[in-house]
């Protein structure tokens, strides 16, 4: 074990360190930190001389927190009385505390004074020889590890904004482990699973296998299938099986290899891109390869001790109590059979002011027939059945598995006063005759944000795609408004859509590729949110490019001897390249 950096004695408080030099915590993919698998079974001794075991201190608890610190690292001392508050304020709800100590040359005396002086109730454990630290696979005396009963890893990151590489604040804005804890505690997400750790760098021997190798069902598969498939695969869920269980595993083994191994499932249509999108979807290529291992080698159970909890169906919204719930005003009868055209449904908020939307969420009341859902603002005059200008963007989305949007703090949209919404609905039979009255929940923030959201798309209302044409291809571009920060994109083509792709061309005439989507599916709107917002250099255009299948060759095609041109219903065709924007004041 060795340090390998640690400038943060000069870079943390220096009052004269650029901005552009300044490193905090951002949101990065949870799947590439070990987010939802199985911490292993760390042991050591405290510096108090009790012991120090995760599987008994979890088995004990509701949750653990184990925090890497330093009394060497000025950024880790910082962060003791915001360590010695989270833990004042959770050890009585049933959390235990870890802090972790991987510094060989850290003085053992200086340690018990630091704790001491913080007011620490938890273990403190000097880990000179790294160990504790490895098989956490930390990174920095900065990461935060908040584990479940069953020592899943439900977050990993800073503990907060606070304090960070080059800079300091006088509170923080985001307090991401206090935010994890609340979260699980109250059995809903976290909004936030994974952020990188500012703190003084480690140099680790890679993590030890042990826990992680060995591929059975309760100790990894469990894990990688919780994470993935049984948001939908689950009783009540919109999967066509369930998927919570071994049983149910091994009765589809031979679904889940073909369409694992195809890529088709879990629904993720971008091109890879390690590291950009934040609510990235697929597989990382070592649980790919896990999981298809677990199944080509005889389904092993393995040790049931090392299961994860079992995740219940979210019985509250996933954003929290909202402030207002905004319902369709009668229930939709679904048929058994057949299709069903959209249905568009304009239903009045009851604003009396202007309200500012940091959390909204969509939810059916039978998940099983809705296919997706937009929600628009509507005019004061406007009706049901009006022509919709879609590109004016949408409010909310709702797609399988995705109908819940949080937005970080400082971030929200607009819901003007005496606002209306348009809902329109894609309801598709599920074989059984039922009825969906579903709701919008909005959270609303305590004022206006530092940033609006807005969303706006590139479309092409003339598109005209031939008979026959396999592989039809449609431009559309848009000046990008000065100080545009780009945060999202929703692609929506219908059932011809082939693959789309944004690309920015600079005023120089320079291309990059912002979103690829080789391979559209219709069956799966998904929103693809970037981890790291993008500033967009002033002139330029937005560019979206759709490719039309409008041949015998594509299953989904109602007719290829149509034409087909810009309309509402699925046997027509649009093109809109929606994205998530603020502005940034020029300065």
């Amino acid at each position: 074990m060795r340090l390998v950096a640690c400038l943060l004695a000069v870079a943390v408080t220096s009052a004269t360190a650029r901005a552009g030099d300044a490193e905090g915590p951002r949101p990065v993919p949870p799947q590439s930190v070990g987010v939802g698998r199985l911490v292993p079974d760390l042991a050591a001794t405290a510096i108090d001389g009790r012991p120090v075991a995760l599987a008994a201190l979890a088995a004990a608890s509701k949750a653990v927190v184990v925090a890497l610190t330093s009394t060497s690292c000025p950024l880790s001392r910082r962060c003791l009385p915001t360590l010695a508050k989270l833990e004042a304020d959770f050890a009585p709800r049933g959390v235990a505390f870890v802090y972790v100590n991987p510094i060989a040359t850290d003085d053992a005396a200086a340690a018990a004074k630091a704790v001491a002086a913080a007011g620490l109730k938890g273990l403190y454990v000097h880990d000179a020889a790294g160990a504790f630290a490895a098989g956490l696979g930390a990174t920095s005396t900065g990461d935060v590890f908040v584990l479940d009963a069953a020592r899943t890893l439900l977050y990993r990151g800073a503990l907060d904004d606070q304090y960070g590489l080059g800079y300091a604040l006088a509170a923080p804005r985001e307090s991401y482990a206090r935010a994890a804890l609340s979260a699980h505690l109250a059995g809903r997400p976290v909004a936030t699973p994974a952020t990188t750790a500012p703190g003084c760098l480690l140099d680790l021997s890679p993590p030890a296998e042990t826990g992680f190798a060995a591929v059975t069902y309760h100790d990894r598969v469990s894990r990688i299938v919780q994470a993935n498939c049984v948001e939908c695969h689950r009783a009540g869920g919109v999967g066509p099986f369930r998927l919570d269980t071994l049983a149910d595993l091994a009765a589809h083994k031979g679904m889940v290899r073909k369409v694992v191994a195809a890529g088709t499932m879990p629904p993720w249509h971008a091109a890879p891109a390690p590291g950009r999108w934040a609510n990235d979807r697929s597989l990382t290529p070592a649980d790919k390869a896990d999981l298809l291992a677990w199944l080509g080698n005889g389904l092993p159970a393995g040790d049931p001790a090392a299961a994860p909890l079992l995740r219940a169906a979210p019985a509250t919204w996933a954003i929290g109590p909202p402030d207002r719930v905004v319902q369709l005003p009668e229930p939709v009868a679904v048929p058994a059979s057949g299709t069903v055209p959209y249905h568009d449904i304009i239903v009045e908020t009851g604003l009396t002011a202007d309200a500012w939307v940091q959390a909204l969420e969509v939810r059916p009341t039978d998940r099983a027939v809705v296919h997706h859902v937009l929600v628009f603002l509507a005019g004061p005059a406007e009706k049901a059945g009006d022509p919709n200008e879609e590109r004016d963007g949408y409010f909310a989305a709702y797609v399988p598995g995705n109908g819940h949007q949080v937005f970080p703090a400082g971030y929200a949209k607009k819901l003007p006063a005496r606002a209306r919404l348009r809902f329109q609905v894609h309801y598709t039979p599920s074989g059984t005759a039922t009825a969906d009255r579903l709701c919008l929940g909005l959270v609303f923030a305590q004022g206006p944000p530092a940033h609006e959201v807005k969303v706006g798309g590139v479309a092409h209302h003339r598109l005209e795609v031939p008979p026959h044409a396999a592989n039809h291809k449609e431009v559309a571009s848009v000046a990008v408004p000065d100080g545009a920060v780009l945060l999202a994109f929703l692609p929506h083509l219908h059932v011809r859509g082939k693959a789309c792709r944004y690309d920015l061309v600079a005023a120089d005439g320079t291309v990059t590729t912002l979103l690829d989507v080789p391979h559209y599916d219709f069956h799966w709107q998904q929103r693809y949110e970037l981890v790291t917002p993008l500033k967009v250099a002033k002139g330029s255009t937005l560019r979206f490019t759709a490719w039309y299948d409008n041949s015998r060759a594509n299953p989904a095609n109602p007719d290829p001897t149509a034409t087909v041109r810009w309309g509402q219903q699925t046997s027509d065709e649009m093109m809109l390249g929606y994205l998530d924007y603020t502005i940034e004041a020029r300065r």
